[in-house]
């Protein structure tokens, strides 16, 4: 059994934000969850995990106390986007048939172009070559509805793997790599800790509040991953404060920044007894 893989979900600009900051305070006590044997990153995840991975944590958390960014606002109703992946859910006769209608839905939603989409993405990667470092990033093929992982053996882009799984539905163009089309990690779970099977421990960083949906699909993942010790540390309601009700918003990286901070010094003995 491999040993250790670090879990890092989706969560919006501010998740990406508030990773960095629980990841920062982590290795400022001594746990550096670069020594994961394997970083799985979906959406904010996958951009923290490449940032890791990469080994330019310290350049990334920088970009994030910087008032100008690249990224581009976009105002999202968390409640209403929910609401609307449950229509578009119902009657579907299983999970990979609601990924196609997502898939569907996201290629017809009218959004920014792809190409700045793209330019956004590419901004919070201070490098754009895959690291020797072992890292999956998750995406959904929008045709079909399938799982689609990502690494360094893909032939794919690094930049282009990520902006496939930061590619929310409804919200960013579905992003274009050969003949495909894909979307969001995310819409498949949050998480897709399942893909740690066959690990010791796995820790999972979650930048998300709860909810019914997140949390049915988060059970079940660590259902499969019985034979694994697991620790998962969430947004507590101090940082989902902080994050605010729009994670899309750049104007919430600092404080979701320092909130992560907060809550890693917080969580450092039990992450430090359960990584070391």
């Amino acid at each position: 059994m491999q040993e250790r893989a670090l879990v890092l979900a989706g969560g919006g600009v501010a998740g990406i934000a508030w990773l960095l900051g629980v990841i920062e305070a982590l290795r400022a006590g001594g746990v550096d969850l670069a020594t994961a044997d394997q970083i799985i990153g979906t959406s904010a995840g996958s951009v923290v995990g490449t940032q890791l991975a990469t080994g330019q944590l310290a350049a990334a958390v920088a970009m994030q106390e910087r008032e100008q960014t690249a990224e581009i606002y976009v105002e999202v109703d968390l409640q209403s986007f929910f609401d609307t992946a449950a229509k578009l859910a119902v009657g579907a006769a299983d999970d990979q048939e609601v990924m196609r209608r997502y898939g569907a839905a996201a290629i017809a939603h009218e959004t920014v172009s792809e190409a700045a989409r793209k330019v956004a993405v590419a901004a919070r990667l201070p490098s754009h070559d895959w690291p020797e470092h072992p890292l999956q990033i998750t995406s959904v093929d929008a045709a079909t509805g399938e799982l689609v992982v990502f690494d360094r053996s893909s032939g794919v882009p690094l930049v282009d793997a990520v902006a496939a799984s930061c590619a929310v539905p409804l919200v960013w163009p579905p992003v274009t790599i050969g003949t495909k089309r894909y979307i969001d990690g995310g819409t498949r779970s949050f998480t897709n800790a399942d893909l740690a099977r066959g690990f010791g421990r796995v820790l999972i960083l979650i930048p998300t509040a709860a909810n019914p949906i997140l949390t049915q699909k988060l059970d079940r993942e660590l259902a499969q991953l019985a034979d694994s010790r697991t620790l998962v540390v969430r947004v507590d309601d101090a940082s989902a404060a902080a994050i605010g009700p729009n994670p899309l918003d750049p104007a919430r990286r600092k404080p979701a920044l320092d909130a992560g901070r907060r809550q890693g010094r917080e969580v450092l003995g039990d992450v430090r007894a359960f990584w070391s």
